[in-house]
Parts: C-alpha cells; structure tokens; sequence
C-alpha cells in the first residue's frame, strides 16, 4: 500500500491523467491510498496473457510494450505505452483474463489500482464511466487502425507512417530497447524486412539512421509513402 505522502504525489498526478480527470480530489486519494507500488526490471513480464488482472496499471516511469505472440514466438506490438498511461485497462472492467502480455522495455515503476476500488469508482461515478467507455472506443478505434495497416499497406508504407507520427523536430530518438526486431514487431514484419526498408529510405535521401536516431531529411516523400 502506498504511504500518506506518496498517496498524495500520486493522487496528484493521477489528476493530470485524462482516463482520472473526471474524478474529484477525494476520490484521487482514495484511489492513491489503494494503489501498491510495483517495479520491475528490463526484459520482466508485467502481466501475462490468460491470467486474471488484479487491477489498473498506471505506469509512473519507464515503458512497457504490449504484445500477442504466436505459437512459433513470432511477436506482434499492439502498443507502447509511456507514463501515466493506464495498461490493461481491458481485464480491469471485464471478468476476463488479459488479453495480452506486457513487457518492461526498460526499469518500470508503477502502481497496481485494485480492481475492487476502480469497478466501485466506477459503478458510482458516471462521469468516470464515460470516461472509461471513451478510452474503450478509442482503443478499439486503434486496433482497428493496427489491422488495417497490416492488412492493406505495405511494409515501407507502416514505417513511413511510424516515422511520421513519432518523430519530432524530424527526429525519432531510438532508445536502447528500440532494435531492428523490436521495429519489425511494432510493424509486423521481420527485421530482415525493415532493415531493407530502411535502407531504400536512406538511399532515396529520405531518411538519415544511426544508432541513436533516424532523422527525416525529406518529409514532404516520406508523407507521400504513407497514404
């Protein structure tokens, strides 16, 4: 259980999440003072495919990735999520077990919000229920998205369209966790795949990669490769 004045810091910034922000001051606390501290280290699993969710996981530092993963290993991302995300929110309103396994990318600390205190929060608070149903719609409207693009682009199509949304000042920073096969995972594809993909990219002058970074040179064609 959190301590009186970690309750209060996280009550705080759970105020600043959009998925809480319906949620009054006291019912923030109430939430804080539930939640349970839990960190984990680079490569463990946060929570497994099939096993009943104990609660809302709101990710205060490091990142997670949330993956479906094939008999044969092969390994799909669903999504990154970045702190003061909620994960498996999914599990959390159903009596269904996760959908999905969560991986720490890189050092994670988190707090686990009891499923008994979330449904409660839930079933009193229509606003809070609005809220949840909206975060529901668009993660559907995602997934949706997701099987489009594995279905009707290309590959060099889904990385023009990833470098896209994730860079800034036309520049993705490429973390330690951000490998080749971590890449074709995100794309669905193998890295042999993007490997070659970036390399037409960096060719054609659109791209510039080094180990750090993948800077856009020229956006105006990397736009017109991501329909």
């Amino acid at each position: 259980m959190s301590t009186p004045d970690s309750a209060t810091h996280l009550a705080e910034q759970l105020a600043l999440v959009p998925f809480f922000s319906d949620l009054d001051a006291g019912l923030l606390l109430e939430l804080a003072r539930a939640a349970v501290q839990q960190k984990f280290t680079t490569g463990e699993i946060v929570f497994l495919e099939g096993e009943p969710s104990p609660g809302l996981l709101v990710i205060e530092s490091g990142r997670i990735k949330v993956v479906k993963s094939s008999p044969q290993g092969r390994e799909h991302i669903l999504s990154i999520l970045a702190p003061w995300q909620p994960a498996n929110a999914v599990a959390v309103f159903t009596e269904r077990p996760s959908p999905a396994t969560a991986i720490a990318l890189e050092a994670v600390h988190a707090w686990l919000l009891p499923r008994s205190a979330v449904t409660r929060i839930l079933r009193e608070h229509p606003g809070f229920a609005e809220r949840v149903i909206e975060n529901m719609a668009d993660h559907m409207i995602r997934l949706t998205e997701l099987v489009a693009d594995l279905s009707l682009r290309s590959v060099i199509e889904r990385l023009a369209r990833l470098l896209l949304d994730e860079a800034v000042d036309g520049r993705v920073d490429r973390p330690r966790w951000l490998t080749l096969p971590e890449l074709a995972a995100r794309l669905g594809t193998v890295p042999d795949v993007v490997q070659r993909a970036l390399g037409r990219l960096t060719a054609d002058g659109v791209v510039e990669v080094d180990r750090r970074e993948i800077r856009v040179k020229d956006r105006a064609r990397l736009e017109r490769l991501a329909p």
